[in-house]
């Protein structure tokens, strides 16, 4: 596979992101995917894959806490251009267990609840979404955190034995906001409420001037801890 990831990267070299994806999407025809959550980066991509009719599955992680304005984007988004965009639910049985044993609020009191709950409304629907696939294309860019300087634009997910692929990871944020005002992209608004990263709502606060990108996620937590589980870095 490694060999295979380095002839993909040499193809898709100095390629924009468009022609990159169509590349890729041609080489894992009905074996790429690319998961959404709606936001800036995230809205971008989709108006690619749905304005150049890109043969790749747009889908997401529906956790059950989202934010309102998170389903307003989502519809907006369908409505506008008229593709579907699959949703994957939580394993109702893990959990009804763990609201049952720990209460709906569990993330709060320790690291290992909240990553049990992440487990349980993203890690292991994303498992099922990605299964079958040999690509995987997200909306990471390289400064949203520390933790993300690490990665490269194409690499290997050893966690989910697939090639994974970030076609914006290069741009600045004053790039992905240039491009949805010029191609008129719906986005979610809570960005222009300071929130760079938005994920469940009661995990997700704005972000105050001079803090880190992903301050506002489970800001309850250390700095280093601030992942889910879907990212894994490997260098």
């Amino acid at each position: 596979m490694i060999s295979e990831l380095e002839d993909i990267k040499q193809q898709i070299q100095g390629l924009d992101p468009v022609a990159a994806l169509s590349l890729l999407a041609n080489r894992f025809a009905g074996q790429i995917v690319f998961s959404t959550s709606f936001g800036w980066e995230d809205q971008v991509i989709t108006h690619m894959i749905f304005t150049n009719d890109l043969p790749i599955k747009v889908f997401t992680l529906e956790t059950g806490r989202l934010f309102p304005e998170t389903y307003y984007v989502w519809n907006r988004t369908m409505e506008m251009y008229e593709k579907p965009i699959h949703a994957y639910y939580p394993n109702n049985e893990l959990l009804e267990k763990m609201v049952n044993t720990k209460g709906p609020s569990s993330f709060y009191e320790s690291v290992e609840n909240r990553k049990e709950c992440c487990g349980i409304r993203k890690v292991e629907p994303l498992k099922r979404a990605l299964a079958g696939n040999k690509c995987w294309v997200t909306g990471i860019r390289a400064e949203q955190s520390v933790n993300r300087h690490d990665m490269h634009n194409l690499e290997w997910d050893e966690q989910n034995n697939l090639i994974k692929f970030h076609p914006i990871y290069d741009w600045t944020l004053d790039q992905v906001k240039e491009y949805i005002r010029i191609h008129n992209v719906p986005y979610n608004t809570l960005h222009d409420r300071g929130f760079p990263s938005i994920g469940c709502q009661p995990c997700t606060r704005a972000v105050q001037p001079g803090e880190d990108f992903r301050a506002g996620r489970w800001w309850w937590e250390d700095q280093s801890k601030k992942e889910c589980g879907l990212h894994e870095v490997h260098k």
